[in-house]
């Protein structure tokens, strides 16, 4: 585990939790802002990657008060949630540990609730014993 990181198994593979999150965030009105499919660049490049891809998305409303508070926040904003499959075929979910960008950032903690949504996005993509 890497400081800063929060990582956890997902109970769907890459593709199927990518679908799932997608809906997610749409059911929520929250900005899918772009999909990077790392794995996809990867064979397009001949190279081999095992399933590998990023979603980058939030709300306006949420990060802007954030980044005006602390303008380096940009760098980790919009929010990520990374879905990747390890060599023994199992997926993570993993993104910026929340209390991590506030220290990093300086963020007050009113507002590193507005970017601490990502457990609550995420929960049903993880096995409940998790």
């Amino acid at each position: 585990m890497q400081p800063g990181i929060v990582s956890k198994p997902s109970r769907y593979s890459v593709d199927e939790a990518v679908a799932k999150l997608e809906a997610i965030l749409h059911e929520k009105s929250i900005k899918l802002f772009a999909l990077i499919d790392h794995s996809g660049e990867a064979a397009a490049a001949g190279l081999h990657m095992p399933p590998t891809k990023l979603l980058i998305f939030g709300n306006p409303k949420g990060g802007t008060p954030i980044m005006l508070a602390a303008p380096t926040a940009a760098l980790d904003l919009p929010l990520k949630i990374l879905i990747a499959e390890d060599p023994q075929g199992k997926t993570w979910l993993s993104w910026n540990d929340p209390t991590y960008l506030q220290r990093r950032h300086n963020i007050s903690p009113e507002l590193t609730q507005n970017i601490a949504v990502l457990e609550t996005l995420t929960k049903t993509l993880i096995p409940p014993e998790v």
